[in-house]
């Protein structure tokens, strides 16, 4: 089953030619007069300019964010986007002696197809891609205009195929994927059903891949006419820029899919840049016991219950840059933490570690695996092949503090590093 042709196609390595841009923004300026009574409709089903159209101006940004875990969220699935393998002996996951999920390549199409006892049983194709593949990545299928969850997914802790979460060890094709699942793990789904129709219903050709360019900045269309009629105008029009969020703006927008399971008021991908969340969902605001709170998803529930939080400003972007893939690179993440936490700056923050009296200058390098180390994650486990106990995935705590098992390894992997 082919995706059908997306209004808006992204690919990883691949950049518009001048010509196209050219003329892709000629047809936007013809739309430009079309605004006013585009600012009525529902946000999810104005248009999206794409981020093909940023390229021209802002080309550095670009090739820098397609390489974010951001970006690679969610893509059309392919051989190239899909990591597990399709080779003979490296393609096969057991449920049990007789039934087994077998991941292969017909002709153009990738599937996943289920034997029993030998005997094919069902088939469904490899539609789309969710997630970046850091930690892992699992697998969507159209079925009509529905979308549902394959059984199988891959672990990039372990390398190879597993059960999809929470699956257990049945072979199932009846998950299906909801709105709000694609909010997180998209720009733009356009809802085609109506809103008490279960499962959804989605457009094969209005979407918007990845966190892209208009998740954070708005709707883009307008914007890049303008500027293109007007390229002297160095001051941006008709677009939003989160620099000047205020704090609870910047909070809510990265809120929005890192804050935890949040139950919506309004229908998914209502909500914009810098509106307030608290419009669009019912927000817990029992205090809740940090330790209690998941590595995966709630990542503002767990900064929130940090010193370092409640004693400043500090939102996510102080420590993450949204334009680029800064995965591993500790050192510079503990450079951020040493910005504030240093003998110059206020009293709440005029902290060091303890470890720089033993350790000396080199303990600036890594603050995070002291203090926000990975832990495992309870929401995400997948079942690896002859396992009866899902393998927990391990995610970077957003609770920052003191950890004192992981300041002992700390230790003694430095011990063990001087005396080689």
């Amino acid at each position: 089953m082919k995706l059908g042709q997306t209004v808006i196609m992204k690919y990883k390595h691949c950049l518009l030619t001048i010509s196209t841009i050219f003329f892709a923004v000629a047809s936007l300026t013809k739309c430009i007069g079309n605004n006013e009574g585009d600012k009525n409709k529902p946000y999810a089903d104005r248009a999206f300019a794409g981020s093909a159209t940023c390229i021209n101006c802002h080309k550095d940004v670009y090739e820098k964010h397609i390489k974010t875990a951001h970006f690679l969220t969610s893509q059309i699935a392919t051989a190239k986007n899909i990591m597990g393998s399709f080779e003979a002996g490296k393609n096969e996951f057991f449920f049990n002696p007789n039934s087994k999920m077998v991941m292969e390549k017909r002709g153009d199409s990738l599937m996943q197809v289920e034997y029993e006892n030998g005997i094919e049983k069902k088939s469904r194709p490899f539609s789309i891609v969710v997630g970046s593949g850091k930690r892992g990545q699992t697998y969507l299928y159209w079925f009509k205009n529905n979308l549902g969850q394959l059984p199988i997914s891959y672990f990039t802790q372990a390398a190879q195929w597993s059960n999809s979460p929470g699956y257990g060890t049945k072979l199932v094709f009846n998950r299906p994927v909801t709105s709000r699942c694609l909010e997180c793990h998209s720009t733009n789904f356009k809802i085609i059903s109506a809103p008490d129709v279960e499962p959804e219903q989605f457009s094969h050709n209005q979407i918007v891949y990845g966190v892209d360019c208009e998740k954070c900045h708005g709707l883009a269309e307008q914007h890049v006419a303008f500027q293109t009629e007007n390229p002297t105008i160095k001051t941006a029009k008709y677009i939003i820029d989160p620099k000047t969020f205020s704090r609870k703006q910047s909070l809510d927008l990265c809120s929005l899919c890192h804050g935890g399971r949040l139950t919506k008021t309004q229908p998914s991908f209502s909500f914009k840049p810098g509106d307030t969340l608290e419009d669009y969902f019912a927000i817990d605001t029992a205090a809740k016991d940090a330790n209690d709170i998941d590595v995966h998803g709630n990542q503002y529930g767990l900064l929130a219950a940090s010193q370092c939080f409640k004693n400043s400003q500090l939102t996510c972007v102080t420590c993450h840059s949204p334009h680029e893939n800064e995965t591993g690179k500790l050192a510079t993440f503990s450079q951020r933490c040493i910005n504030c936490h240093n003998n110059e700056n206020n009293e709440a923050h005029s902290k060091v570690c303890k470890l720089t009296t033993s350790i000396g200058a080199s303990i600036n390098n890594n603050c995070i695996d002291c203090h926000m180390p990975e832990q495992p994650s309870k929401a995400i486990a997948m079942l690896l092949q002859g396992n009866d106990v899902p393998a927990k995935a391990l995610m970077r705590s957003h609770f920052i503090k003191i950890y004192p098992e992981e300041s002992k390894k700390y230790l003694l992997q430095f011990a063990k590093a001087q005396n080689k």
